[in-house]
């Protein structure tokens, strides 16, 4: 169900919430947490069905902010709930004019009361999302770096004014290729690694990423090697680790199989997927405590190399 609410006030959409709750029963009773998801000038509706996927995960309201500084000062809303909204309450609010240029104070009087609140820049991000309007209220601030016109450099600022709390879906899209590389060495012969290759695209901000974890883990500088995009998969290519009995390579296709070898062993075909989004909100949400290894991660990235 769609509830319009046109050239409306936050005092009003909130006695609509109400109102459509005692119409359709506890809709927002067992809600978890407040996700606010920014989007300058647009609705994103990728993000909000990546939301409403999630919510079954993790029963949240969901607060969609789209706001465009020209044009006539109005707020125009709707809310989505059963079929529309997954297992959360969806509050989309289009403002523009005056009204969008205070988007904390367009949220605050929707925020579910006692509960942590996420938020979520699908497209572009501030250089410090901790200081902007809408980072200052939030519990968890994620970004994605893959959406940035320049996706390397996004990540390099984050690191310059990461915050406890601040993540990014560039260090999400890694967990199975961490897990992976972590559960190899963890297998005989436990032979130190000498030396680390890293291949992706120069677009990938997760291969950046994945070279500064490894160089961190295993304190060895890494051998990072850029390709162009479309020279190869997208994203991350190939991990190498040298060890005295031999390479370990996991190197990945363009079908999200990833092949691994390894010295006196058979060559290993791997499920090594593209993760969607909805996988990466999904893993996000399940902790909502400062993620202090991506901290320390990203905070290499900004070093001077």
């Amino acid at each position: 169900m769609i509830v319009e609410l046109p050239d409306t006030t936050i005092s009003a959409v909130s006695k609509a919430l109400v109102k459509v709750r005692e119409e359709g029963g506890a809709v927002a009773l067992g809600r978890v947490l407040t996700l606010v998801i920014s989007s300058a000038g647009r609705t994103d509706e990728e993000a909000i069905e990546a939301a409403n996927d999630a919510s079954r995960e993790h029963p949240m309201r969901v607060i969609v902010l789209s706001t465009s500084p020209d044009g006539e000062t109005r707020l125009d809303a709707e809310i989505r709930v059963g079929g529309d909204a997954g297992a959360s309450e969806v509050v989309v609010l289009r403002a523009s004019g005056e009204t969008a240029t205070d988007p904390e104070s367009l949220v605050t009087g929707l925020l579910l009361p006692d509960a942590p609140v996420v938020v979520w820049w699908p497209g572009e991000a501030p250089a410090d999302p901790h200081a902007s309007p809408l980072g200052r209220i939030g519990t968890r601030r994620i970004t994605d770096a893959a959406a940035a016109g320049d996706p390397v450099a996004a990540l390099a600022r984050l690191g310059e004014h990461y915050t406890p709390g601040d993540t990014d879906f560039a260090w999400t899209r890694l967990t199975l290729w961490r897990a992976q590389l972590a559960a190899v060495l963890d297998q005989p012969p436990y032979e130190p690694v000498t030396g680390v290759r890293v291949v992706g695209s120069s677009d990938s901000p997760s291969t950046e990423l994945l070279a500064q974890w490894l160089g961190l883990q295993l304190e060895l500088d890494v051998d990072l090697v850029v390709k162009a995009p479309g020279d190869g998969p997208n994203g991350i290519h190939r991990v190498r680790l040298e060890r005295a009995s031999g390479p370990i390579e996991l190197s990945r296709d363009e079908g999200g199989v990833a092949t691994l070898t390894q010295p006196d062993q058979p060559t290993h075909d791997i499920a090594l997927p593209r993760r969607s989004l909805r996988d990466c909100l999904a893993e996000e949400l399940r902790r909502l405590d400062p993620d202090e290894l991506f901290g320390d991660v990203v905070r290499q990235e900004a070093s001077p190399r």
